[in-house]
């Protein structure tokens, strides 16, 4: 595994001829437009906000008559970071959003719709979403489509339409994708068919971000750990890059001392970024370059038919990078451990709930101490299994799950479904109205809620 930070993850979005410069303080990905002066590429959503210091941007004039070497070729940073690698591309042409068109309409009061998209997905991009999941612009109305009301909701049922359309709602973000299992087809059978239907003949755009919220660091599972108290936060599971630092996933060495192998392997599909350093006994040199999965046999098919070469291979399988604080469930370690009660009514007072259940786990009890709690919003049972802690809260688990973490010594909170995740809207209603900037009303539906009660 080789992680190199000099492939450090830097949006190059609308980037022309990037140039990696490396400085004693920091690395800075600067882009050549076409006035000709060099300025900092805007930082975007792939790395947290937590990252900005490993990527901050240095003052051009200190570098402006230096020769630098790239560290990173034009064709990694195309294929990483480009609009499609964050957001949801194959959802909808909305998603694609390229040029230097304003947000807003002519009008200057209103969004459209791909725009309002692109800013959902520089938030969350969807490729930070489970492969299982459904997630982006599910419902699409007739370019042009502009948003002037943007309601917010956890499940979309009909009767949460319904307030939709009568608060004049252009486009609806349901935290649960309201399609997520094939539809063959558009009748008034069931309650799914009939919300596309309506929201169809309304006009009303479909967005769902789903585990994509789960994933992305200040997410719903971050909102959720917010209400146990002072604590350092660490994804349970971390979440990858969707692509490699570099143009393949392997790294190839080997030591050349004429050179001849080298430039045989320039012209070998799917093999890049050759470099030559000079080895400890002056004699040979080393030779790197990154190979694709295609291009490595190749590579290797060449220099084995070298008996001095073939002896000093090396390979390298590259990782893909993790994105710093993403991924799903956390991992809270208070800085204060408390007692299994004060942790309930911490729970309760967070979600705002007179009531969820409690396992306690095998011998412990309410007075017990709790470090480390575990916490995964909606349905915890694969996220949370295995996890050493004192305690879950999730939404629900299966009761065999139940059993299993209270066999562990893991006491376990169950607060249903959806009541782990509903009050993270609230949160993102007050990002977003600073994120549109004022030109798009955001509300939070009235009538969406758990549809479990405890009498």
């Amino acid at each position: 595994m080789s992680i190199r930070f000099r492939y450090i993850l830097c949006s190059a979005y609308k980037i022309r001829a990037p140039v990696v410069f490396k400085t004693r303080q920091n690395l800075a990905v600067f882009s050549r437009p076409s006035q000709g002066e060099y300025r900092t590429d805007k930082y975007r959503g792939f790395l947290s906000a937590a990252s900005v210091s490993l990527v901050q941007g240095t003052r051009h004039s200190q570098h402006k008559n230096r020769v630098i070497h790239p560290l990173v070729s034009s064709s990694s940073f195309s294929t990483l970071y480009t609009d499609s690698n964050i957001s949801n591309s194959s959802s909808s042409s909305t998603s694609e959003t390229e040029g230097s068109a304003s947000d807003c309409d002519s009008s200057g009061d209103i969004m459209d719709l791909k725009n309002v998209v692109k800013k959902l997905n520089r938030f969350a991009p969807t490729t930070l979403a489970e492969d299982w999941d459904n997630v982006g612009l599910l419902v699409e109305p007739t370019p042009p489509h502009k948003v002037n009301t943007l309601f917010l909701t956890n499940d979309l049922t009909e009767e949460v339409l319904e307030e939709a359309v009568t608060k004049n709602a252009d486009m609806i973000l349901a935290y649960h994708p309201p399609i997520f299992s094939a539809m063959k087809r558009l009748t008034m059978r069931t309650e799914k068919e009939r919300i596309i239907v309506k929201a169809i003949e309304k006009r009303i755009a479909i967005y769902s971000p789903h585990t994509s919220y789960d994933a992305v660091d200040g997410g719903v599972n971050d909102w959720l750990a917010s209400g146990l108290g002072e604590a350092k936060v660490d994804p349970l599971h971390q979440t990858y890059s969707t692509c490699y630092p570099t143009p393949g996933g392997y790294k190839l060495e080997f030591l050349d001392c004429e050179q001849g192998l080298t430039h045989t392997l320039k012209s070998v599909p799917g093999v890049s970024d050759i470099m030559l350093s000079v080895n400890d006994n002056m004699v040979r040199m080393r030779a790197s370059m990154n190979c694709t999965t295609s291009g490595l046999p190749r590579a290797l098919e060449i220099l084995n038919k070298n008996e001095d070469v073939k002896g000093t291979i090396q390979i390298t399988q590259l990782m893909k990078p993790p994105i710093p604080h993403t991924g799903m469930g956390r991992l809270c370690t208070l800085k204060e451990p408390i007692n299994l009660k004060q942790s309930l009514e911490r729970v309760k007072k967070h979600l705002n709930l007179p009531h969820v259940q409690l396992a306690v786990g095998k011998e412990k009890s309410l007075d017990s101490p709790v470090k480390t709690i575990a916490v995964c919003a909606g349905s915890g049972s694969t996220v949370l299994r295995g996890s050493l802690a004192d305690l879950y809260v999730t939404g629900e688990m299966s009761h065999h799950e139940v059993l299993a973490a209270v066999a562990q010594g893991t006491s376990v909170i169950l607060c249903n479904h959806s009541n782990t995740e509903r009050g993270y809207l609230q949160v993102i209603r007050n990002k977003f109205d600073e994120q549109f900037e004022g030109k798009v009303k955001v509300i939070v539906s009235e009538v969406d809620e758990d549809p479990l009660k405890v009498f």
